[in-house]
Parts: C-alpha cells; structure tokens; sequence
C-alpha cells in the first residue's frame, strides 16, 4: 500500500477556525459586504449608505442601510406590499413592481431629508412644464469636479444623495428584477453608480442597448404580452394563472396606464402610512401570581383530595370482597343440600 499523507490530523482540526454563522448559513457574502461598507480613514465618521435589494417569494423590498459597529442602520424601508395603496393589487414581484418599489424608497427618503424637490428624478409620465417630454431610460449621469454624478442636473448647495447598489447573494444575469429596482430608485432621484449592461435590451454579443426593450419591461408590458398569448392560445391557464387579474377587472390593454399611475401616485404621497391602532381582545387577563403560602396550600388541597380518593378506592374494593365471601358461602351451603 503506498503512503498516504494525513493532511486532517489533530493539529488541524486544534487550528480548524469556523467560518462566520452568515456565511455557514449561505446569507451573507461577506467579500462583497467589506468593500461595500469600509470607509477611508481619512473620512472620519462619514458612512457609506447602500440601496438594498431582495426578492422574497411574493414581494420585493428595498432598504437604504449604512453600516455601524454595533450593526446595520436602516434610514428607509419600501416594500411592493405597499403598493396597494397607490393602486397596484396584483403582480407585486415582477420587473414592474420591483422598479415602483426602488422609486417609493428614493421618493420617501428624499422627502425625509429635505431634497425631494431639489432632485426629482426621471419622470415616467407627462411633464407639466414639457408638453413634448417622453420618458427614456437612459443611463443619466453629469461629471463634475472629476467625479461622475447619476443625476441629470447637479445643485449649486447640496448634492445628490449617493448610495452604492446592495443585492446580497443573488445573481447579477441581465435583465433580472434587482436592476429594476435599482432603475427606480435612480429615477426617484437617488445617485446610484451604474451602467447599462444589466439592464434589459442590453445586447453583450453588440454591445448595443436597446432602450425601448427596457421601458416596455418597465410598463408590464412583458406581462400584457403573455397575456394576449394566452388568451389565444390557452384560455383555461389563462383563467387560473391571471385570476387576481380577472378578479380586479385589469385588461390586457389597462396594464401600461396602471404602472403610469402608480408612479405618479407615489410621487405624490411616499411617506409611509399610519400605523392602524391595535383593536385585538384586550379582554383577557393574566392571572395574579400566586404568593408561596398560596402555593404550598394548593398543594396539600390537592394531596387531602388525592388521599381521600384513594381511601374511597379501597373502602369499595373491601366492599366487593366482602360481597364475593357472602356468595361463596351461600353457594357452598347449597351444595351441601
């Protein structure tokens, strides 16, 4: 037998160190969490502030975080749950829910610091001031000072708020969903460092972007096409898979006027809503706790009560066997007759 060399002996698993919960757990990217969060020294106590993106199973939420010693810091939270206030019911995760949910976070937190009308963002629908204004998504940015800003004008007294893009452990593929919320949150204003090479319409082979592939993703209009495939070709799917649809009267045609809606109602009103007061049974009331006295009284009622159970058991166990000697005599009496 040849020799084997034993690499995993005592001495390595003395020196064995575990790897940090997150990263055993598989949550945590904790290469990609460093660079996003270390800060140059000679900036003292300036944070660096991230958009954060996740998809959970029925909705998509986003977060603008920064980071402390003692833990992570949310300054605004938005999630599509909330977007049946501004009228969209159905399709809370999908490409189009994920952009409005990226421009509620960016509408709420810039209300919250006072630069909500300095930077409006991209508008989506009709500008008031440009009767010929047509929405574009468009990689927007202004250089100055030798820096590059994703905005498209800058002001004289305050920047723009700058956030770097946080998606965790999902894949970056072209034209998934976290980009769409990072389009949204641009559009709301925010500075966002980005290019165009994620985004859908994005041609690697061409090295072309096509934008209008991107706005019709924006719009829904993807979902309004697989809908007029379906009602087509398979009117039955149809009626199970778009259901929420038919129950909320949407049409096929309806969908791109409700996205347009649902982000002018947004920019009217991000903040968030008011906490409903609790309404439960406030009836119910815990009972005192009892003192030891109480306690050890308790006890010797239940061990009097126990006793005096027993004491029956046995007083009608006697009794059965002083029936049964009665009727073993009698019978041996008649016998003997």
């Amino acid at each position: 037998m040849p020799f084997v060399k034993v690499v995993k002996n005592k001495a390595y698993f003395k020196r064995f160190q575990v790897k940090f919960r997150r990263r055993r757990e598989g949550k945590t990217d904790y290469r990609a969490r460093k660079r996003l969060i270390t800060q140059d020294r000679n900036k003292y106590n300036s944070p660096k502030y991230r958009l954060v993106v996740r998809l959970s199973n029925r909705h998509c939420i986003c977060q603008i975080v920064y980071s402390e010693i003692t833990g992570d810091k949310v300054m605004a939270h938005a999630s599509s749950a909330e977007m049946p206030r501004y009228g969209l019911t159905v399709g809370l995760k999908n490409y189009a829910a994920c952009y409005c949910t990226g421009l509620l976070v960016a509408r709420r937190l810039l209300k919250e610091l006072g630069l909500d009308e300095i930077y409006e963002g991209n508008l989506t629908g009709e500008d008031e001031e440009d009767d010929d204004y047509e929405y574009s998504p468009e990689v927007i940015s202004t250089s100055y000072n030798k820096r590059t800003y994703y905005v498209e004008e800058l002001n004289e007294d305050k920047n723009p708020f700058h956030a770097l893009l946080d998606i965790g452990i999902q894949t970056t593929s072209t034209g998934a969903r976290i980009f769409g919320a990072l389009k949204g949150a641009v559009d709301g204003g925010l500075d966002v460092p980005h290019s165009e090479k994620r985004f859908p319409g994005y041609d690697r082979d061409a090295k072309e972007y096509d934008a209008d592939v991107h706005k019709e993703r924006i719009f829904g209009e993807h979902v309004a096409e697989y809908m007029r495939y379906l009602i087509e070709e398979d009117a039955a799917k149809y009626a199970t898979q778009f259901a929420e649809y038919v129950a909320a009267e949407i049409e096929v045609d309806d969908i791109e006027e409700l996205y347009q809606e649902t982000h002018a109602k947004i920019r009217e009103d991000p903040a968030k809503a008011a906490k409903k007061p609790f309404e439960g049974d406030k009836s119910f009331k815990r009972m005192a706790k009892l003192t030891y006295d109480e306690r050890k009284a308790r006890v010797e009622a239940k061990r009097a009560e126990l006793n005096a159970s027993d004491d029956e058991e046995e007083e009608d166990e006697e009794e059965e066997e002083d029936e049964e000697e009665d009727e073993d005599e009698d019978e041996d009496e008649h016998d003997e007759f």
